[in-house]
């Protein structure tokens, strides 16, 4: 007979919201971005007032935690959850927020309170708006229903207010107050969970959740994670969502994270950690390491996981040191990228933060070496897409290489090892030039194209202003003047006959020009826009502006897929400058 590793247990609304509260049932997503929209929220009270199944719940029993647990930098005791939620975060989270009256924090990390409203009347649940605020009708939060004022003052005071704008008889207040008292009964609506044993482990628990999830929501290692931070160090994971939430805003009182670059998740500067933390990328073993586990005798220990925190609350407070995450971010900006446009990958610029912290804290490599270093190495992982698909393996394999290195030489030799395997001369003049055969505008090879001239103050087509400009983040709301142009204008080539959007749309067909020339331009062909416009420069200054740009000597005079085949190379030539211009 096959083994149940699961329990079905019910709920009443008011028992799960209790022990929620109690702490039995872990939720830390009521303080984790809520990211489902209102009308889902008041749709799940209709369908609840109905009467209708609104699903269940997936727990994990904690039993393989001890009672006594304690949070790293708290004194006190902390009471451990019994049950973690695995599937219904969003609903709970719904449920306990209205019902206790609670704000949940939004995808940019404020705080918003969920104003779910009825009407007695008809019977109906609405998002509350400005409307339904002035209308005597409605309740405009239903919280309030459950709130400490008591059924009968509550019902009191709304039939008192309706009675204001019109007359009522007795059984119209007799089935308002019904109706009311049925949405308050809502808390004994009754719910069934799903308990997994807690001898199961996280990777059956993930496929359990992914294999039932309706929605195809996945569940990462980095959930497990931020939960066990939930569990045995809240104070850490308040302090990276506290940080991800200032990053999003920029400071009116001093310093803070925001930047240009990247607005981080928790669990994304979570991976920093544990690379600073464990040299390590994977974050099922991480998982286990963090339980407390050890890897040789295969038994939990709760000091070997007060310990394993310890190390990744030091690496955490490098992570989040302010002083560490602008130093990087200029790093960046030395070598052309000047903020999030340019950012092909996320995790490759995660990953670039982690040898960042790394060889400042761990080797002590000196400042300036270590800017180029890590500037040069973001430019290669960015370019190369080295942190695509198996991103853990790759990641594992190039901390590996840190393994027994002692030295800032022996640190910034094996990175720079990893740049000179990954940009080989096949790479500038084979890879490189075919990667750009792409109607892609957000390709990688594209942005490093970009950051290229900004590094070598490469200057606009037929202009006098820089690249540069048009990615400054401090410039953002001025760049109207400076436009995407197609060389071969596409009117121009559907005349010709090429209609293809993918062919005209070629990287190799862009270029940024101001404004009012793309607008004159229009659907000119090359031969006939260009000798107009060369007459602005000099030779030298002409020479220097196609260089930069990537066109041929005389390219307006060649055919369209001549001139693709030949400015390909030129982009990648100009990427190879860029990048060589960073050492």
């Amino acid at each position: 007979m096959t083994a149940v590793i699961f329990k079905k247990v019910d709920y009443g609304l008011s028992k799960l919201v209790e022990d929620i509260d109690f702490g039995d049932i872990g939720l830390p997503d009521i303080q984790r971005p809520f990211i489902w929209k209102n009308v889902k929220v008041r749709d799940l009270f209709d369908s609840m007032y109905k009467g209708f199944p609104v699903g269940y719940f997936l727990f994990w029993a904690n039993d393989r935690f001890d009672d006594a647990a304690r949070q790293i930098g708290v004194d006190l005791k902390q009471r451990v959850p019994k049950l973690l939620v695995i599937d219904g975060q969003q609903r709970l989270t719904s449920l306990y927020s209205v019902i206790m009256n609670r704000k949940v924090i939004d995808k940019n990390y404020g705080e918003v309170k969920l104003n779910i409203a009825f009407n007695p009347i008809s019977e109906k649940f609405e998002v509350t708006d400005a409307a339904i605020r002035r209308d005597p009708e409605w309740i405009p939060d239903i919280s309030a229903v459950w709130g400490s004022e008591g059924m009968f003052a509550f019902v009191t005071g709304y039939l008192a207010k309706l009675r204001d704008g019109r007359e009522m008889d007795a059984d119209e207040e007799k089935r308002l107050a019904a109706n009311i008292d049925k949405l308050h009964d809502l808390v004994n609506y009754p719910f069934t969970a799903l308990e997994v044993s807690g001898s199961v482990g996280e990777e059956e628990v993930a496929d359990i959740f992914v294999r039932i999830n309706s929605e195809g929501v996945m569940l990462n290692q980095a959930d497990f994670i931020l939960t066990l931070m939930s569990v045995f160090w809240e104070e850490g994971r308040v302090a990276l969502e506290k940080f991800c939430r200032a990053s999003r805003q920029p400071s009116v009182s001093g310093p803070s994270p925001h930047n240009h670059f990247i607005n981080p998740d928790p669990d994304q500067l979570l991976r920093v950690g544990i690379a600073l933390a464990f040299r390590r990328a994977r974050l099922s073993a991480t998982y286990n390491v963090l339980r407390g586990k050890d890897l040789e005798t295969g038994e939990f220990s709760p000091e070997l996981r007060d310990h394993q925190f310890g190390r990744l609350e030091e690496a955490q407070s490098r992570v989040l040191n302010l002083n560490n995450w602008h130093a990087f971010f200029r790093a960046l900006t030395a070598v052309g990228h000047r903020g999030w446009e340019l950012v092909s990958s996320q995790i490759a610029l995660l990953y670039s933060y982690a040898f960042y912290l790394i060889g400042a804290t761990q080797f002590n490599v000196p400042d300036f070496e270590l800017e180029r270093l890590i500037g040069r190495f973001f430019f290669m992982a960015s370019l190369t897409r080295r942190y695509t698909g198996s991103i853990e393996a790759v990641m594992e394999e190039d901390l590996a290489r840190l393994r027994g290195l002692r030295t800032a030489t022996e640190f910034t030799g094996a990175l720079n090892r990893i740049i000179d395997d990954s940009l080989t001369g096949d790479f500038w003049s084979i890879t490189l030039p075919n990667a750009l055969e792409s109607s892609y505008v957000l390709a990688p090879a594209l942005k490093a194209y970009h950051a290229a001239q900004i590094k070598l103050q490469a200057p606009v087509l037929f202009s006098q202003k820089k690249v540069a400009d048009l990615f400054d983040p401090m410039l953002r709301e001025q760049r109207k003047p400076l436009d995407r142009h197609h060389l071969f204008p596409r009117g121009y080539l559907e005349r010709t006959g090429v209609t293809d959007l993918r062919h005209i749309n070629q990287i190799a067909n862009l270029a940024y020009a101001e404004f009012v020339d793309n607008i004159d331009i229009s659907d000119q062909p090359p031969r006939e826009y260009v000798p107009e416009r060369r007459r602005r420069f000099d030779t030298a200054e002409y020479r220097r502006m196609l260089a930069l740009n990537a066109l041929p000597e005389d390219w307006e005079l060649m055919a369209y897929d001549e001139f693709l085949d030949a400015r390909r190379p030129l982009i990648a030539q100009v990427i190879r400058r860029g990048f060589e211009a960073t050492e």
